[in-house]
């Protein structure tokens, strides 16, 4: 078997000929499957999904405190799993390896406040937009999938937050000009759909465009966040906003075709969603604290390389349950 090639080795260009109008439908077809085949290459680029956990990973499940697992609602402790709704792929928070398994930063995190409280934990792949939904209706136990907690999302739901994040946009390392994510009336910019980086940083900034009289920014939205980083690979788009975690782990795996730019803003803590005043909320919290106070949360994150807005105690809806 031939070696694998690196994500650079791949060059697809379209044949002359199939980009004249007298081309022959052979050769067309054989155009859009190259161009197919190149979105693949370079989606597995950006998301790297083959490479699965990070080098010298383990998995982390702490034994249960019964005094913690007592606070756990009497239903989800008498079935003995949480159910989590998740959509991979949104890296290095969920996404999926070789064999099709959901891994990641919050499945491991979750995993082990589930084992601090005597559970299992489920995952459950959901679309982004329905994940909030299924917790309201208590077909979930709780969501996580990089959720951003904000004021507006605290109104129907309760956030254990996991650590402190914010937007970061990145452009293609081959542009001449720097992209300035404040000045970016006219540019395209792709996203994934309703994530933050939708609702709060790009499509304000474009209305913002418009007020001043300036052209809008014309906004991509994919499903998913791997999706969007693509598009910006393959000059579809701009750039690319995301989660800091997120861009960040995106570029890496980019092989060189994409850089960040700008600064980090929209700084927010990140979380777990419950159905607001659940005593789960209190329950994983509670084991957070524990996790915090041991070192296993600090050792958790550092496995995916995050270093950098670390909690210090456990909050709920950015609320420390311990001062100081």
């Amino acid at each position: 078997m031939p070696p694998r090639k690196a994500c650079g080795d791949y060059t697809f260009r379209m044949p002359i000929s199939a980009r004249t109008a007298s081309s022959s439908l052979r050769i067309l077809f054989k155009g859009i499957v190259g161009a197919v085949l190149a979105i693949v290459l370079l989606a597995g680029c950006v998301t790297n999904e083959e490479q699965g956990n990070p080098e010298g990973w383990q998995e982390i499940v702490p034994a249960e405190n019964p005094e913690l697992a007592a606070l756990v609602p009497e239903d989800i402790a008498a079935k003995g799993y949480l159910s989590m709704g998740t959509n991979p792929p949104f890296a290095p928070f969920e996404f999926k390896n070789s064999q099709g398994d959901i891994i990641g930063l919050e499945i491991d995190l979750a995993r082990a406040l589930a084992g601090v409280l005597g559970l299992e934990l489920r995952t459950v792949e959901q679309d982004f937009a329905m994940i909030l939904p299924a917790v309201s209706a208590g077909t979930l136990d709780f969501g996580g999938s990089g959720f951003t907690d904000t004021e507006e999302r605290r109104k129907n739901y309760d956030f254990v937050n996991t650590l402190n994040a914010g937007v970061r946009w990145a452009q293609r390392a081959d542009r001449e000009d720097t992209i300035d994510p404040d000045h970016a009336c006219g540019l395209t910019v792709a996203v994934q759909r309703t994530t933050v980086s939708e609702t709060d940083d790009v499509r304000p900034k474009s209305e913002e465009c418009v007020a001043a009289g300036k052209p809008a920014i014309e906004v991509l939205s994919y499903d998913t966040s791997d999706t969007a980083a693509t598009a910006l690979v393959l000059g579809r788009a701009d750039a690319f906003s995301a989660d800091s975690p997120v861009l960040s782990w995106a570029v890496e795996r980019s092989d060189g075709r994409m850089v960040e730019v700008g600064e980090m803003f929209q700084a927010a803590p990140y979380g777990f969603a419950v159905p607001k005043d659940s005593e789960l909320g209190d329950a994983l919290a509670a084991a957070m604290e524990q996790l915090i106070a041991d070192g296993t949360y600090e050792e958790l994150l550092a496995q995916w390389n995050i270093t950098e807005g670390l909690l210090d105690h456990a909050q709920i809806n950015g609320q420390p349950l311990v001062e100081g």
